[in-house]
């Protein structure tokens, strides 16, 4: 191993928490998961190559967002069930951290506005990360986050029967 590098099992302990939001927030609480742990193996499998320099942190949400697309493409592609499957009562995860008004309301936003805001606040990326990721300027990404958070707020807003 290269000098400087942290040990892949330390970045995946300090990391892991950031990349399981991030795949939450993209794909909903069943294909977390999988796309949590596809992100560590391509990591793992990429790790010796990376420079020590390197911004670990966005090159993981990178990852990350780039599993989820995988995922979303694959289940595009995947037969619908004509008959509606049973409910099945699911133990929530633990650490699961979007309640389901909120994942809710994240499901509503545009695409853009639901990246940027996942990247930006669940991810903790600088601006120019989520620019990247989003293949957006800056400035683009600003917009998005922004607009999203002002989306989320007027959809979490409470009614006056919830205030009282």
């Amino acid at each position: 191993m290269l000098m400087g590098m942290q040990p892949f099992d330390e970045v995946v302990t300090e990391h892991g928490p950031m990349v399981l939001r991030v795949c939450r927030a993209l794909l909903g609480p069943t294909d977390a998961d999988d796309a949590w742990s596809d992100t560590f193996i391509a990591a793992l499998r990429a790790y010796p190559e990376l420079r020590p320099d390197s911004n670990v942190r966005g090159w993981l949400a990178t990852i990350a967002h780039r599993k989820a697309i995988d995922i979303l493409r694959r289940a595009q592609r995947s037969p619908t069930p004509l008959h509606p499957l049973p409910e099945v009562a699911a133990q929530p995860s633990a650490g699961a951290v979007l309640d389901d008004g909120l994942r809710v309301a994240l499901d509503r936003l545009p695409a853009k506005q639901q990246r940027a805001v996942t990247y930006r606040y669940l991810a903790d990326l600088a601006y120019a990360d989520v620019a990247e990721l989003l293949e957006c300027s800056e400035a683009a990404a600003r917009r998005s986050a922004s607009d999203g958070i002002a989306n989320l707020r007027s959809q979490m807003k409470p009614t006056s029967r919830e205030e009282f």
